[in-house]
């Protein structure tokens, strides 16, 4: 027999999914297009809008994975929507059961950031990073939505995991 609780919690996951992809793309877009509009100082070497002394807008393309790594690997963009998106589909899978909705919006996170950074993958060849937190010269590595939207959702699924359930 169906549980229409954790069905419901699977659509809220899916919802929340559904969301992230279209904020992602939206962001990544409108980012794109004012960074190429943008006419700084900086605008020949590297497009990048200074909003505070630690944050900035810019645009990196990552044909790689987190962080750059494999950016010169053959197939990149084949191999790595492949990737993403498997791991996204055993988690819809994942969240088909769950029973706890922080769980759902969990996953509906890391879901939505999965699919969006695919989708960006498959439409530009790789993934648009924009978020550039420093302090001086030190940068993070620049970021998107997608990504921030998997960080907090597998903090989430830890912190249910190795917090919650322990009590």
């Amino acid at each position: 027999m169906v549980n229409l609780f954790s069905k419901s919690l699977f659509f809220l996951g899916l919802l929340l999914a559904s969301f992230i992809i279209f904020f992602d793309l939206l962001t990544k877009d409108q980012v794109f297009y004012l960074l190429h509009d943008f006419r700084g100082s900086n605008y020949a070497t590297k497009p990048q809008i200074k909003l505070t002394d630690f944050f900035s807008l810019v645009y990196v393309a990552n044909n790689g994975i987190s962080f750059g790594m494999f950016n010169k690997a053959q197939n990149a963009r084949e191999l790595f929507s492949f990737l993403q998106g498997s791991i996204a589909t055993v988690l819809i899978i994942w969240l088909w059961r769950v029973k706890s909705k922080q769980l759902a919006v969990a996953l509906g996170l890391i879901i939505g950031g999965a699919f969006g950074n695919v989708i960006d993958r498959i439409q530009n060849g790789g993934v648009t990073d924009f978020l550039d937190f420093h302090i001086a010269s030190y940068h993070w590595p620049a970021f998107n939505l997608a990504d921030s939207a998997i960080f907090i959702g597998v903090a989430i699924v830890l912190f249910d995991e190795f917090i919650i359930k322990k009590k």
